[in-house]
């Protein structure tokens, strides 16, 4: 039984599809469309996956989408009649989408997919919950979902058992700890659904000095974790912004302009919102580890791709093992929505799988050598093939040399991270590496950490966990024994300042608090990977390897052959990996983009 899940017309739209049960492919629309958080339906993304599949949209069971659009039309109709005449220019903006497209969804499917076929709706939290319990490794486990807002829904839990999935309990809009921190996403200057996770990068540099006002004033925060926001500084409920000129007197000013100088109050209000969130969500954790005396949680919605509270909740929480969605946010919703039709409503079996069923996000399309050789011929580009056993030696001696590496492997990931099949990688020894990256590679925001991929084996000889980390979605410290104290006059440093001080003898990878989004490597989930690493550790000793996504801010992941070529040759790369197929900057020509090979490269 084939069964394809759509998520889209929110941000981050996806496919995934289903066999019997097991997730076959799954891919997001922006890494075909090249618009970042594309929220539109995933018409690319749709045809990766029956092109992968070798089927054709008459071979599915049926077509199922990842929430309900009536129910969310109802909540929005709702809220502005709630505030009319307030909300009239953000009820102009939203209805034509909704009037045209949203509320056809049947008819969309048809259009889009040629698919004729049963076209199912999951709810918005279901999708979510099964996103985060079927492909866990756990027979048994309690589930949380925490994002903005689904239909009404805005948090849930409940628990899994087997094949079946029950939500006991929810939270409603407008009352949410995701719209919260995208207040406070908005308000330090960064964009709503794509720049929270700067904000939790932020806070390590400031204080908590704002986080009583935060509880006395915003947010009334109950022992359960449940809460109810204070309307009366908030926007977005009747317009276009998410604060409003209350929001301003309380914190001191209007928000930031994106791109101006950051300051001290924005680093101090995203430490303290980030404070807020990671209390509001061990006290989730307590409740739900109560209400289901399960040992084991699982975790997806967009707040679960907050690394940092995550990591807190398996260090301090009641939980032994907790699992979290790769693609926790709306993408992930496709995968939870298809999973939820093969259990729960065709009452498909379930098989557990460790490390767990997710191939190690590994989900998206691949390209073989002879596409790759076929591309670099046709792009006049200079390489040199080497044999698969010797590559990671070779590449191992690049990285130790100081060199920064494009490194595309295998089938690309799903999911907002890079998992070692379109990376960008360096050495964490370096003390200037961190700089390198995000001045001259990935051209972003200097204060902007980067995660340590690490040997699994290994993991608890660098960090302060031993557990699996394979999707960057665990915060851990670095041990104490690698940590480099601060003398008297750094420990003086504030803000932006701690960024230049090494912190560590991993210091591309250790940010200003000791802190590091881990991700742990086994060779069953990703072997070239795997043994990059292991060739690494071999030639310094060093088991760990700085990891960033392939791509330059404002772009997403590259997804095929000639976006990774040009990301390598606009940036300052030293080397590039395609394959088998090792590039030299050094060795290139003058580099004249060439747009003629995305026809041949486009997966649509």
């Amino acid at each position: 039984m084939w069964i394809l899940g759509i998520s889209a017309y929110y941000h981050d739209s996806a496919a995934c599809l289903v066999r019997d049960g097991v997730i076959v492919a799954a891919a997001q629309e922006e890494r075909f469309s090249r618009k970042k958080h594309d929220h539109r339906f995933p018409s690319h993304a749709v045809a990766f996956c029956l092109r992968h599949a070798g089927i054709k949209a008459d071979d599915l069971e049926c077509v199922v989408f990842y929430d309900k659009p009536l129910q969310k039309f109802d909540r929005l109709i709702e809220t502005y009649l709630d505030y009319a005449p307030s909300g009239l220019r953000s009820f102009l903006k939203a209805m034509p989408l909704w009037l045209r497209e949203k509320l056809w969804m049947r008819e969309e499917i048809a259009r889009q997919c040629g698919f004729k076929g049963k076209v199912l709706f999951t709810e918005h939290h279901e999708a979510h919950a099964a996103s985060a319990f079927y492909p866990s490794p756990f027979e048994s486990a309690a589930i949380l979902t925490i994002d903005g807002v689904g239909e009404w829904s805005t948090s849930s839990y409940g628990k899994g058992q087997g094949n079946q999935l029950d939500l006991l309990a929810e939270m409603v809009f407008p009352h949410s700890l995701g719209l919260l921190y995208s207040a406070f996403t908005y308000y330090t200057g960064f964009k709503v659904n794509s720049g929270e996770y700067k904000v939790m990068g932020l806070a390590p540099y400031g204080q908590p000095r704002y986080t009583q006002k935060i509880l006395d004033e915003l947010v009334d925060l109950r022992p359960d974790g449940s809460l109810r926001l204070n309307l009366e500084y908030f926007n977005f409920c009747q317009g276009l912004t998410m604060t409003n000129t209350a929001f301003d007197r309380l914190f001191g000013g209007p928000p930031r302009q994106p791109e101006s100088p950051l300051t001290d109050r924005e680093m101090d209000l995203a430490r303290s919102v980030q404070e807020v969130t990671e209390l509001a969500m061990m006290r989730m954790a307590q409740h739900v580890h109560t209400a289901t005396g399960e040992r084991n949680l699982c975790l997806a919605g967009g707040v679960a791709l907050n690394c940092v509270a995550n990591g807190r909740i398996l260090r301090d929480g009641p939980f032994e093992k907790i699992w979290i969605q790769p693609a926790a946010g709306d993408a992930g919703g496709a995968l939870g929505a298809a999973l939820s039709v093969w259990h729960q409503y065709a009452g498909g079996a379930r098989q557990v799988s460790y490390p767990d069923a997710m191939s190690g996000a590994l989900l998206g399309p691949e390209f073989s050598n002879d596409e790759i050789r076929g591309f670099l011929d046709a792009a006049g580009a200079r390489y040199h093939e080497i044999h698969p056993r010797d590559l990671p030696d070779r590449v191992a001696a690049v990285l130790a040399d100081n060199k920064v590496v494009g490194w595309f492997q295998g089938r690309m990931e799903f999911g907002p991270r890079a998992l070692g099949a379109r990376s960008i990688l360096g050495d964490p020894r370096s003390p200037r590496m961190q700089s390198i990256m995000n001045l001259k590679i990935k051209f972003r925001e200097s204060f902007r950490p980067f995660a340590p991929a690490v040997l699994r084996e290994r993991v608890s000889e660098y960090f302060e966990m031993n557990c699996d980390s394979p999707y960057m979605l665990l915060v851990a410290q670095v041990r104490e024994d690698l940590r480099i104290p601060m003398t008297e006059q750094q420990g003086q440093l504030f803000g932006i300042d701690k960024l230049n001080v090494p912190h560590s003898t991993i210091p591309a990878v250790t940010h200003v608090d000791y802190s590091a989004r881990v991700q742990t490597v086994c060779r069953e989930q990703n072997q070239p990977y795997y043994d990059l690493i292991r060739a690494f550790e071999r030639l310094t000793g060093c088991a760990v390897l700085v990891n960033t996504s392939f791509n330059v801010r404002g772009e997403p992941i590259v997804c095929t052959p000639d976006q990774a070529f040009t990301c390598f040759m606009r940036t300052e790369m030293d080397y590039l990996v395609l394959g088998d197929f090792l590039l030299d900057k050094d060795e290139q020509g003058e580099f004249v983009e060439d747009k003629s090979w995305q026809e041949e490269f486009q997966l649509d």
